[in-house]
């Protein structure tokens, strides 16, 4: 009976030996046959086409657009006929110790020295070739710009001296240089502001496809065709073609909203800056771009008006000063039909109130030009800003000296400080212009709630009365009726001399104000106020919300910089409510607003995504860049 017993426990013990073995051994099975192995990560491999030219012989190409000699301000401001005299001057480029110089014109086998003699060599471009061993990686460029200068006993002597240099490295895998001048520096790409001059100039290497996109780019970074140009393709369909896009630092694969786009606040969206690319146009800088009309005779002794040579270079002289690019067609050779420089039909009378310049706005103003230039009418009535279309400031009638009225000099100069010499109406008509220009770009007296604009209770300029003097009379600026055609003023206020009796002008400067509504409506006869009955207009951003948490981010991520420096802005983040009505949208769009007094208006400044943690995520040239060659 024991014996029995025993054996069955073995038996059991056994039959519990057998069945955990199968019960593992399945186990084991299932974990190892069955189910799915994890692999180990392994990391990615890039491959890179590391080639710089395989398709052309390489080579680098210098483009000089543009130089502007800087010291007309000077002379004009300075008794006597020295404004006359136009700088000489020549250029010296060196590409990789290729050293051309520009007056040693060669021709059949002789050379002839040719000098530039003007103040601005706008529509003189010149372009300089260099052969470079193949598969060079980077070029150095340099510019010198050598001018005339007088020496010795009475000046009789001169020499060329170096007036101003640029030099830059140009890196043939990116397409981009760098160093004195680079993307997205302060001053604007493919410019260089320097002590003396203005240089405009762009820099490529020989492309197949003649897209001006290197070959290391097109197929390392935008996965493009290096044999097919791609400045005609926009394979997001958002208007801008790829070229223009991967110039500027945009996606060329994702659409953006261009045609309301405006990152540098100068009131010219992207669809605009790139239709203008060719009269200088960068989207990171702003631009003030003026068509320049004259008002015909009047019959005798009234001859047609005129826009002095000097009085333009003089206010793009100003605006220069602080970074704003002024361009202004009195008869640019390539503008389109009724562009700049034309001669309008005479008006007996014109007004302010009359509304009488909507004749010329219409019909000599081109439409492909309206909302990205302002309109100025050189006649014998004004100066005034008008709206000519809406209640948008975009057109300026001003009254230029002609003929010869001795009568009217003498008065003018007694009550206005009118100089009746060349040099006088130059600079007269200067201060005339850019005392309306700076009313185009948010400065009045209604905006500024500021009693020195516009202000005529001076009395007369040879003997102001002493009141005004000692308050108003601090305000140096082309604003101050007391200063507007002083000889000695071609400028706007720096603000030096402290409130309340002063403001910084040029720090209230918002360009893009030309492009929207007014909130003052002139009625006839209107008078400039203090605007404090101006009611202000309220902002909307359709099927998009105000997010205070990634306004915030956003701060952080861009600290102190503006768009606009060294005016501030402030900051708004506004994030997608739903896709399912603009499709194309990104998700977020950032606003600015630039940080004065005299404006409330949000720019459409820029665009992002959200990635997977709810950040912002911002497309980056430079990064892909990195990521491809680390």
């Amino acid at each position: 009976m024991y014996v029995r017993r025993k054996q069955k426990i073995m038996i059991g013990v056994s039959l519990l030996v057998v069945a955990c073995l199968l019960v593992s051994g399945t186990y084991v099975y299932i974990e190892y046959y069955l189910t799915e192995k994890e692999t180990p990560p392994q990391q990615t491999t890039i491959t890179i086409d590391d080639r710089i030219s395989p398709l052309e012989n390489q080579g680098v190409v210098l483009e000089i657009l543009r130089m502007r000699n800087r010291g007309i301000i000077d002379k004009l401001l300075k008794p006597g006929n020295s404004w006359e005299n136009k700088p000489n001057f020549y250029f010296v480029s060196n590409m990789d110790g290729l050293e051309y110089v520009s007056k040693d014109v060669t021709q059949h086998g002789r050379t002839t020295e040719v000098f530039f003699n003007a103040w601005d060599t706008m529509f003189e471009e010149n372009k300089i070739m260099k052969d470079v061993p193949e598969e060079q990686e980077t070029s150095t460029i340099s510019l010198t710009i050598m001018e005339k200068k007088s020496s010795g006993l009475l000046g009789r002597k001169s020499q060329y001296v170096e007036a101003d240099t640029v030099s830059v490295i140009y890196d043939f895998k990116t397409g981009r240089w760098s160093g004195q001048d680079s993307y997205m520096d302060y001053d604007g790409y493919g410019y260089y502001l320097g002590e003396t001059y203005e240089i405009w100039f762009n820099i490529y290497q020989i492309d197949n496809d003649g897209d001006f996109i290197p070959y290391w780019t097109e197929v390392n970074i935008l996965g493009t065709d290096p044999t097919v140009d791609d400045s005609k393709l926009d394979p997001d369909g958002d208007g801008i073609p790829t070229t223009w896009e991967w110039k500027w630092g945009y996606d060329p694969f994702t659409w953006d909203d261009h045609n309301n786009l405006d990152p540098d606040l100068d009131g010219i969206d992207n669809l605009e800056e790139y239709k203008m690319e060719k009269w200088f146009a960068n989207p990171f800088i702003q631009n003030v771009y003026y068509e320049v009309d004259y008002m015909g005779s009047g019959g005798f002794n009234d001859p047609p008006h005129y826009f002095f040579e000097a009085t333009k270079e003089g206010l793009i002289e100003r605006f220069a000063e602080h970074n704003i690019k002024l361009l202004m067609d009195d008869g640019w050779p390539n503008s389109p039909p009724n562009g700049g420089g034309q001669e309008l039909p005479h008006i007996a009378k014109i007004s302010q109130d009359s509304g009488m310049v909507l004749q010329y706005y219409n019909n000599y103003f081109p439409d492909e030009r309206k909302g990205i230039f302002r309109y100025l009418v050189l006649s014998h009535g004004g100066g005034f800003q008008h709206p000519s279309k809406n209640n948008v400031y975009d057109t300026t009638v001003l009254a230029t000296a002609t003929g010869i009225h001795p009568i009217k000099m003498i008065f003018d100069y007694v009550l206005s400080g009118k100089v009746p010499t060349k040099r006088g109406r130059i600079v007269g008509l200067g201060q005339l212009i850019l005392h309306e220009m700076a009313h185009s770009c948010s400065i009045d007296a209604d905006n500024c709630n500021f009693g020195g604009i516009d202000n005529t209770s001076y009395g007369v300029f040879i003997l102001p009365n002493k009141q005004y003097k000692s308050t108003w009379g601090q305000y140096h600026s082309v604003l101050n009726y007391l200063y507007a055609n002083n000889p000695k003023t071609f400028d706007l206020s720096h603000g030096s001399n402290g409130p309340p009796y002063d403001q910084n002008d040029w720090g209230l400067m918002f360009v893009g104000y030309f492009q929207y509504n007014s909130n003052l409506i002139e009625e006839p006869y209107y008078e400039a106020g203090t605007g404090e009955t101006l009611v202000g207009s309220e902002f909307r951003v359709t099927n998009f919300t105000y997010d205070e948490n990634l306004t915030e981010q956003f701060k952080k991520i861009i600290g102190d910089y503006s768009p606009i420096d060294p005016i501030k802005v402030n900051w708004s983040v506004y994030r997608c409510i739903s896709n399912e009505l603009n499709p194309d949208h990104r998700e977020i769009r950032i606003y600015a607003q630039p940080a004065i007094k005299t404006t409330k208006q949000w720019v459409f400044n820029r665009e992002a995504d959200l990635d997977t943690e709810g950040n912002l995520h911002f497309y980056s040239y430079d990064d892909l860049v990195k990521q491809k060659t680390q």
